[in-house]
């Protein structure tokens, strides 16, 4: 069970990957990434790592957060 459970996480952040990579809007991709960090903690905790897991989700969080505030700052221009 676990094993197909750590299969379907794995083809979700391989699809969430490609839709960051072709992502044409950065905020998108910032929203589309903290998905990423999400799956990524729950993989861990499915795999017996909840230390891992742990510092997975702090450092998502950061590191999204960080990525909207500066994407805030920054003026952007559309074409």
């Amino acid at each position: 069970m676990t094993l197909i459970l750590e299969a379907i996480l794995l083809l979700g952040l391989i699809g969430i990957t490609v839709a960051i990579i072709f992502g044409k809007d950065l905020m998108t991709s910032v929203v589309i990434y903290c998905a990423f960090s999400f799956i990524t903690m729950f993989l861990y905790i499915v795999m017996g790592a909840p230390d891992v897991a742990f510092t997975e989700a702090v450092i998502g969080v950061i590191s999204t957060v960080f990525f909207i505030i500066i994407l805030r700052s920054v003026n952007r221009k559309t074409k």
